[in-house]
């Protein structure tokens, strides 16, 4: 029942409603509703039934203006379609009522609708402008009163009532008067004196706010400029401007800005400077100002050691009438920079300086000086090169060169020091002074020469006077010290001269003084000496003199200035015939020998010897033996080196009775010298040959024999041949009983036995042997002169009997060094050669007989041993000579009572 009763409670209603209003309908709705808010039910409220509103089309009709709602075609509402305004559609009318028409169709009926916009505060109070600008001059009096224009707001009623307030000020106030309900008048209020140097500007906030629900308000934004007036004079900003500049500054570097300010405006506060005053007044030169900008900038040079500190006075004055001015003092102070480089005076200088000076010896005074201040006017000093000077600080600023180590002019004779002064600047100045220290001598060296030894080498038979070498010793020291003389040192070298004996150095060389050239005095003799050894002495001509010595060594080469010499001959020749000889002399170009050889002599015998001597040395004395006539093939031939005289075949009858040999005898050098001997060779028979050989080594050796001699000398041979024949015959016996008692007796195991003998030669040019039969034979030297040997084995065949079938070899025979010509050793009876040699012997071998010494050197210093065996006839002359030794010295030499030795 209650769902029936609703729509009929509308419709009478509506229907009362529509009865008052005249067929009209009234609905109110606030401004700014929502689109789609429900406004009325204008279908119900039309009395319209459900479904009606569309079926009937009911519309709304817009008059003259756009309407901001809309029915709803199926419920039939009245709706809000778009933003509705009221102060767009309505502006400040009130009430707002909007007249809307509403079209039914079947039947078409006409509805007047009233809709009313009612107002809400959505307008904010609105100043015709956001900044309001004030210009008041800073003069005007307070009270001073300034209007102001006020808000509106469109809103309407309560919501358009405004009130006025004014942000916090002590200059200014706000004052409102209301005219009427909706106006109002604003003052704003000078309640202080204005100064624009202290606010020239001041900044307020003037507020309105309306009556509404919340309130709303608006702003405006006063500023007030004050008016200058010239109340003011130019104030700096400093009443000190302190400046420091370096005084390397060039010109034009700006030292300062001053400022100056003038809280006026205009002409009021516009500054012109200048210096009033220059403290020192040179100081005008150096500075200057920019009227206008301020600006104080060099014009001069700055220089710290003449001007430290500078004060200018500047003062600044504005365009007003009369001008106001303001002061202001500006203090420049000069840095110093490192712009002086330190200066170094030599105050004194004691040159030169004695190379034996004592170390700490002051050589100069200094002083150093800088005109910089603090760090840049600290000088350090140091002298180069560190040595032998050095620097010692007396006092500040003063310096002593003084004397480090000791000094030697001959090293250094001359110091170029340099003192070198630095400053403790950033970067470094640095000067110097140079000093030219010089260095005076003193003898303190002797004279040296380059070699210790001097090695000459000098010819002999060089000229008197001749320069032999040039001896030089070096002294470092100058003038009288370093000037050396030479001469040879007394007493001291010589040299040994031939002979025996000493003979000094001065008597052969002397040396200058002066060039120390070592002359000749006298030609050398390389065969009177052949080394001289001296000291020669070099001495200065400093106080006290000094000295240095040297070994002078002096070898005299030998040249060939010396042809060979023959000598005489040392004995008989050996071998089957006989050989003697004989020379003109030692030191003659050329001799006679004579020799004897034996018929039937083999090759090879050797008859004679030639011997010969080079006083020379070296190549100068090495001779060789030539065979100069009979040149081809002649029976004899000569050893090159050797000088023996051998048979180069054997000698027959037809060779003649005599064979004359001339032998040259050369030596190596250049050019060769040489000498000559003749040789005569008569060849006779075995036994003539030996006694020949005996007759002349009794008659003596080194004259050749007439004519006449020569045949008592045969006669002599012939008388002692008769005596040995008679000897042997005699003594045979004897012999046989001698020798069957060696055959049963010991044998002495050197000295005897049996066998033939052994022919051994030795010589400078090589060595050589023969050897018939087995033989014991031992020679000795002594004292020889000459290293030759020989020792012949006799010509004879082989003996008969057990003598010839030995089969047993013996050892082979034992030599030594044998000097002088051959001699010939045969195997006679012992009994029988001493009984041969004894007639003979005594002459020959006694000390102190001419015979003997002879003899002894036709022996050549040998034994001659002569063992026990079969009894052979000896055909040997000299064998038949040495017999007689053999009986003196059997006893003596002999362990066997069978052998026979002769030892010369």
């Amino acid at each position: 029942m209650g769902v029936w009763w609703g729509p009929v409670v509308r419709v009478l209603v509506l229907q009362a409603a529509w009865a008052l209003g005249g067929g009209q309908v009234r609905y109110s709705v606030p401004e700014e509703a929502k689109a789609g808010t429900v406004v009325g039910r204008l279908a119900q409220d039309l009395g319209l039934e459900a479904g009606e509103p569309e079926a009937r089309r009911l519309r709304l009709v817009a008059q003259g203006r756009r309407a901001s709602v809309e029915v709803s075609g199926a419920s039939g509402a009245l709706v809000v379609s778009s933003r509705l305004d009221r102060e767009e559609l309505c502006g400040k009318s009130a009430p707002c009522a909007l007249r809307l028409e509403v079209l039914v169709e079947r039947p078409l009926r006409v509805f007047h609708v009233e809709l009313e916009v009612t107002d809400i505060n959505d307008n904010a109070p609105l100043f015709p402008a956001a900044r309001k600008n004030l210009s008041l001059p800073e003069n005007s009096p307070p009270g001073s009163r300034f209007p102001l224009e006020g808000a509106s707001d469109a809103d309407v009623g309560a919501n358009a009532q405004l009130s006025y307030t004014l942000s916090p000020s002590e200059y200014f106030t706000l004052d409102v008067k209301s005219s009427d309900e909706n106006r109002k008048s604003l003052f704003l209020v000078l309640a202080k004196s204005l100064d624009r140097e202290t606010m020239p500007e001041h900044r307020l906030v003037l507020t309105a706010s309306d009556g509404g629900r919340p309130s709303l308000m608006g702003t405006m934004e006063l500023v007030i400029s004050v008016l200058d007036v010239n109340d003011n004079a130019p104030q700096f900003n400093q009443s000190v401007y302190k400046v420091q500049l370096p005084e390397s500054a060039a010109e034009g570097t700006l030292v300062v800005r001053v400022n100056a300010t003038d809280p006026d405006l205009g002409i009021y506060g516009e500054v012109l400077y200048e210096i009033d005053t220059f403290v020192p007044p040179s100081a005008s030169d150096v500075f200057s100002i920019d009227t206008n900008s301020g600006e104080i900038r060099l014009t001069g040079a700055l220089d710290f050691e003449t001007e430290t500190l500078f004060d200018l006075h500047v003062k600044a004055k504005d365009k007003g009438s009369p001008p106001l001015s303001g002061h202001c003092s500006v203090e420049l102070e000069v840095l110093d920079v490192n712009d002086n480089a330190p200066e170094v005076w030599v105050t004194s200088l004691s040159v030169p300086v004695p190379e034996d000076a004592a170390v700490g010896t002051v050589v100069a005074l200094l002083s150093v000086s800088d005109r910089d201040s603090g760090a840049n006017g600290r000088v350090r000093c140091a002298v180069w090169p560190a040595a032998p000077f050095g620097l010692v600080a007396t006092f500040a600023g003063s310096y002593s060169l003084v004397l480090r180590e000791a000094l030697d002019r001959e090293r250094v004779s001359e110091y170029e020091v340099e003192v070198r002064a630095e400053d403790g600047g950033a970067p470094a100045l640095r000067a110097s002074r140079g000093l030219r220290v010089p260095v005076s001598d003193v003898n303190d060296n002797a004279p040296a020469f380059a070699q210790a030894v001097y090695t000459v080498l000098a010819r002999e038979n060089n000229a008197a006077g001749a320069e032999l070498a040039r001896l030089w010793a070096r002294d470092p020291d100058e003038a009288g010290n370093g000037r050396v003389s030479y001469s040879v040192a007394e007493s001291v070298g010589g040299g040994a001269v031939a002979g025996g004996g000493w003979r000094a150095a001065s008597s052969y060389v002397s040396v200058d003084a002066e060039s120390g050239r070592l002359w000749a005095l006298q030609p050398l003799d390389y065969e009177e000496v052949q080394v001289l050894q001296f000291e020669v002495r070099a001495v200065d001509a400093g106080e006290p003199p000094l000295c240095g010595n040297a070994t002078v060594q002096l070898f005299v080469v030998d040249e060939n200035d010396n042809a060979p010499a023959l000598l005489p001959p040392a004995g008989g020749g050996p071998g089957g015939g006989a050989a003697g000889s004989a020379a003109s002399g030692p030191g003659s170009g050329s001799g006679a020998l004579w020799a004897w050889a034996a018929w039937g002599a083999p090759a090879g015998q050797v008859v004679a010897k030639i011997r010969a001597v080079d006083a020379d040395s070296g190549y100068n004395a090495w001779l060789r033996y030539e065979l100069w006539e009979p040149r081809g093939k002649g029976p004899f031939r000569v050893g090159l080196y050797s000088g023996e005289v051998s048979t180069a075949r054997a000698l027959e009858e037809a060779d003649g009775p005599r064979q004359r040999l001339v032998i040259v005898v050369r030596d190596h050098g250049e050019p060769a010298r040489s000498a000559t001997a003749t040789l005569s060779v008569s060849l006779v028979e075995g036994a003539e040959a030996a006694l020949a050989a005996a007759g002349s080594s009794s008659s003596g050796a080194g004259l050749r024999p007439a004519a006449g001699a020569e045949g008592g000398a045969a006669a002599a041979t012939n008388v002692w041949l008769v005596v040995a024949i008679c000897a042997v015959s005699s003594l045979f016996l004897l012999a046989v009983v001698l020798y069957g008692a060696s055959r049963w007796a010991p044998r002495a195991a050197v000295l005897s036995g049996p066998g033939p003998a052994t022919l051994v030669c030795a010589s400078e040019v090589g060595s050589w042997s023969y050897s018939q039969r087995q033989s014991r034979s031992l020679c000795v030297a002594e004292g020889a002169g000459k290293s030759d040997l020989m020792v012949f084995s006799p010509n004879f065949p082989p003996p008969p009997g057990p003598a010839a079938k030995e089969t047993q070899p013996e050892p082979p025979a034992l030599v030594d060094t044998v000097s002088g010509p051959p001699f010939v050793a045969c195997r006679p009876f012992p009994l029988l050669v001493a009984l041969v040699a004894r007639p003979l012997g005594r002459r020959w071998w006694e000390p102190g007989s001419a015979a003997g010494a002879r003899g002894r050197r036709g022996l050549g210093g040998c034994f001659l041993r002569v063992f026990t065996g079969p009894s052979r006839p000896c055909r040997s002359a000299r064998g038949l000579a040495v017999g007689e030794e053999a009986s003196k010295e059997a006893s003596k030499v002999l362990p066997h009572p069978a052998a026979v030795a002769i030892r010369s």
